[in-house]
């Protein structure tokens, strides 16, 4: 018995869809935080705050490519075919 058919389906059944959730999630932060960030007037001290977001959303989409890619890369090295239900 292999392990590679195991690592596929985890790869295809919790791996893949939890990168794309986190991802779904960290672009969403970022854009509320740009909306928040347009609502507010320049001297406002909540603007910080919206600029945080915005900073933290583009942090966390860097995160998921890269853990998008080294999953790739591991996959890759162990001779496991790509995902079929991930494009990014």
């Amino acid at each position: 018995m292999s392990i590679v058919p195991f690592l596929q389906k985890v790869s295809d059944l919790i791996l893949n869809p939890l990168i794309l959730l986190l991802f779904a999630l960290s672009f969403l932060y970022f854009v509320y935080g740009i909306f928040k960030f347009l609502n507010l007037e320049a001297g406002d001290s909540k603007r910080t705050e919206a600029r945080d977001a915005i900073i933290y959303g583009i942090v966390g989409m860097v995160i998921m490519f890269s853990v998008y890619g080294i999953i790739n890369f591991v996959l890759t090295s162990f001779g496991i075919p790509k995902p079929s239900n991930l494009t990014l």
